[in-house]
């Protein structure tokens, strides 16, 4: 009966921890690390990843009382241990992007709305301490007209002081699919017209930013 109600619980586990959701958050981890901005965040992946690890840690226990056997119970820690670590490894460098553009992100929309709330709490926490400190240790002893944050002095038009993502770097990407010129931006027609599906591209992001958005191809 014990050893019944593990292998119940072994399949749901496997039904629930699907090959799909896990090669998705591989994806969505590797775009991420290559992508020169940070990308919208994956917010149902990254709920349907957390419910399948919740669960695979409380089937632990069950494995533990029917005595299953060592080399199963390994496997299916590994697995586990695997996918903890994109998540985990996913959520950090969105985290270190955030840290890097922390200005640019709060003032511009788009990135804004690319956070989850969670991420948002964390940059105006940070853009809050940061000031404060900022504040205290340097800008008061410097004279008035140096010090803003965000401008080298009053004088300036633009924030120059704050760090954009940098969209003309390049990038090695591949296509999901054939994509011709109206995959990508009008604007760029001249620099990339197609992309043959499953070749290596070393193509300025900038070029590609459109299908990697509409998941048409995956940075490497």
């Amino acid at each position: 009966m014990a050893t019944e109600e593990s292998a119940s619980v072994m399949d749901d586990y496997e039904m629930l921890i699907s090959t799909t959701d896990v090669a998705l958050l591989k994806r969505a981890w590797r775009n991420e690390k290559a992508a020169p901005e940070i990308l919208q965040f994956e917010s149902s992946l990254v709920q349907r990843i957390k419910e399948q690890i919740e669960l695979a840690e409380q089937n632990e226990e069950i494995f533990e009382a029917n005595n299953i056997e060592p080399l199963t119970v390994s496997l299916y820690q590994m697995d586990l241990d695997r996918t903890q670590f994109l998540l985990r490894s996913y959520l950090r460098v969105r985290l270190q992007k955030i840290e890097k553009y922390l200005f640019y992100v709060l003032k511009t929309d788009e990135y804004l709305n690319r956070l989850s709330k969670q991420e948002q709490m964390f940059a105006r926490r940070c853009t809050d301490d940061l000031g404060s400190h900022l504040d205290e240790t340097v800008l008061a002893k410097l004279p008035d007209n140096y010090r803003s944050i965000l401008k080298q002095s009053i004088t300036s038009e633009e924030d120059d002081m704050v760090p954009a993502p940098r969209l003309d770097t390049f990038v090695i990407c591949k296509a999901k699919q054939y994509l011709s010129g109206l995959d990508f931006e009008p604007e760029y027609s001249m620099e990339i017209t197609e992309m043959e599906r499953d070749l290596l591209t070393f193509v300025c992001y900038k070029f590609v930013k459109k299908p990697l958005e509409n998941g048409k191809i995956d940075l490497v």
